[in-house]
């Protein structure tokens, strides 16, 4: 039915018409944009799931990137320690460190670029609205991936930069 009334006038008035009819029909009332949330509720959750899934593997890689900067970090303590003695201050070492990350980054973000690419063009019947190569969508997710790559490079390269230069030569 479609009215301009407000639903629980239509629906009392239904009810008691069919009522006066046959008292054993029983009547149910479901609205349209109703029934469009239930036939979308499945891929709602697929969607709210993938959400959780993609920052789920956001926070992963960001870890691990913290991890991997940190171990290169620690791993050249010494030549570190040496650059600071020679004369390098604390911003060449956060700079090093940075453009090493930034190399990793690049090598990833291309590599995973393709990835997505190749990746959503199997998938092309589940991307409503986009396509398998959307730029807009692709450029955010590489900004987004970028802005966490280097927030996780930042810490292991200010570490580096108040590393003691006496400290990391004593060391071995």
């Amino acid at each position: 039915m479609r009215s301009a009334a407000p639903l629980s006038a239509i629906t009392s008035a239904v009810t008691s018409v069919v009522g006066q009819t046959n008292s054993n029909i029983i009547v149910q009332f479901q609205t349209l944009p109703g029934m469009v949330r239930a036939s979308l509720m499945r891929e709602r959750l697929m969607a709210t799931l993938s959400g959780l899934f993609g920052a789920l593997a956001a926070l992963i890689a960001t870890i691990g990137l913290y991890g991997v900067m940190e171990y290169m970090v620690a791993r050249r303590r010494n030549e570190i320690g040496i650059r600071m003695a020679l004369g390098a201050d604390r911003r060449d070492v956060v700079t090093m460190v940075m453009r090493e990350a930034a190399v990793l980054l690049a090598a990833g973000v291309i590599v995973g670029l393709v990835m997505a690419v190749i990746a959503a063009r199997t998938a092309t019947t589940l991307l409503f609205g986009l396509k398998p190569g959307d730029p807009a969508t692709l450029a955010l997710a590489a900004a987004g991936l970028g802005a966490v790559a280097m927030l996780a490079s930042y810490l292991p390269a200010l570490r580096a930069s108040r590393l003691e230069p006496t400290e990391a030569l004593r060391e071995e």
